[in-house]
């Protein structure tokens, strides 16, 4: 698959040393010199610890036939003279300027996402329904930040017609760099949680952080947001923003939600009712952002119903397992923020069908000063008919603290290690049973679901 030729790529970088031709087809972009791949450019990045030019004759052996360069570092002689050497000032700037480049030439419907909680489950979601009616590329895994969304960008067929893009951050100036590069023409904002309140000092750092999705989003563009929000309901960008939520006053309003034991459905105020294969009331509020995004798009209404019915979503997210003895296992272990974790066992208390349903709860990481009080917050949500609690980690303990002052009829228990919380999960593993694992990625909770499965 041809992305372009290092002759287009002379235009864009200038400085090369080494011959270019309309012959020469780079089909894949990478920063990690171990892909194998015939026809590739390689950029190599620097970090902290590390240097991608110290690695530059592996990545010619596994397929580079062009690569960046810095030009404050001498190039070696084991490059051979048949490949282009572009030479830059920084190659992580050449890698996004590469890549705002490359999205004009392709010049793709571009929808960014971003969001406290909820946006790689929404970005699954819009590109399901986009798939329906659109040739679509989207973010795959998390990359979402400074370097994997222009690798998202760069990985697009020539032929993309919808481009989908998650857009991750946890300091200012962030989502802005990321906007810029990907110049949506929509952009949806999920939510306004906590998460990396650590470096943004408060709820409204971070929605202020979030609307930097607006500085490269296109004159004509929409930007959808979460109407339930209060920080973002004030909002002065005529005709730019469309609001969802369970508030009968937006723009696109959610009701009669019903949780069942792997779907949910939910009515809007276009008056057709929606099924997706997820278990909570937050993920149709998601699930309309994608409805809004098809409105937009004109996607017929019957396959934006049948592309979420049939969604298929990024792991770790919600995941209902069975494991030993018909157990029921939640898999939400991918990440977490106290709106998330509450949100998960709001769902929790919701689904019929179960005599124990079991909480476990690790670490939040990233709330900084105020961890301990922010997780206190989830106890308020953890009532009857909860029936356990089980927490592990630092901070997560003062959960069960509260939970053992406040319902002392929920069984409560705090763990040091994920041996003795497996221990104790074994009296659970049975039908009856309904266990939910909620943690920042950190703390490696699908450790102990592994331990669980049959």
């Amino acid at each position: 698959m041809m992305l372009f030729t290092t002759n287009w790529l002379s235009s864009v970088l200038k400085d090369v040393k080494g011959k270019v031709s309309e012959e020469a087809v780079i089909e894949k972009v990478f920063t990690d010199s171990r892909v194998k791949k015939e026809q590739s450019l390689f950029i190599p990045i620097q970090g902290e610890n590390f240097d991608g030019h110290q690695f530059v004759d592996e990545a010619i052996a596994n397929g580079a036939i062009a690569v960046i360069w810095d030009r404050k570092i001498s190039v070696p002689e084991s490059i051979p003279p048949e490949i282009p050497v572009f030479l830059v000032d920084d190659t992580l700037q050449a890698l996004q300027e590469l890549a705002t480049q490359y999205r004009q030439k392709v010049n793709p419907k571009v929808i960014g996402i971003t969001g406290s909680n909820g946006k790689t489950t929404t970005k699954d979601m819009v590109a399901s329904v986009m798939q329906s009616t659109y040739r679509t590329h989207h973010t795959v895994g998390n990359y979402n930040n400074e370097i994997g969304l222009p690798l998202t960008i760069l990985d697009m067929p020539r032929d993309t017609e919808v481009l989908v893009l998650e857009m991750g951050m946890s300091a200012f100036g962030e989502i802005e760099l990321l906007s810029k590069i990907a110049k949506p023409d929509h952009a949806i904002i999920t939510n306004i949680g906590e998460s990396h309140i650590e470096f943004l000092g408060s709820r409204e750092g971070i929605a202020k952080a979030k609307l930097e999705i607006i500085s490269g989003l296109s004159d004509k563009g929409i930007l959808i947001v979460d109407g339930d929000e209060p920080l973002l309901q004030q909002l002065h960008i005529p005709n730019k923003v469309i609001s969802c939520g369970f508030d009968e006053s937006n723009d696109l309003s959610i009701s009669k939600v019903a949780i069942n034991h792997n779907i949910t459905t939910f009515t809007l105020s276009d008056s057709n009712t929606y099924t997706i294969p997820l278990l909570g009331k937050h993920h149709a509020k998601n699930a309309t952002y994608a409805v809004m995004i098809g409105k937009l798009l004109q996607v017929d209404t019957k396959k934006i119903f049948n592309s979420l019915e049939n969604l298929k979503i990024t792991s770790m997210r919600f995941e209902l397992l069975k494991g030993k003895n018909g157990v029921s296992l939640i898999n939400d272990a991918y990440n977490a923020s106290p709106t998330s974790m509450k949100a998960a066992i709001e769902v929790v208390k919701e689904i019929q069908g179960f005599k124990h349903k079991v909480l476990v709860l690790g670490d939040v990481f990233e709330l900084g000063g105020q961890s301990k009080d922010f997780h206190r917050t989830v106890s308020e949500v953890i009532k009857q008919p909860i029936t356990e609690l089980f927490t592990i980690g630092n901070d997560a303990e003062v959960i069960s603290n509260a939970i053992r002052q406040e319902v002392p009829t929920i069984t409560s228990q705090h763990f040091q290690s994920q041996e003795e919380l497996i221990q104790e999960l074994q009296s659970y593993l049975n039908e009856d049973t309904l266990i939910l694992f909620k943690a920042s990625r950190g703390m490696k909770l699908e450790l102990i679901i592994e331990k669980l499965l049959k």
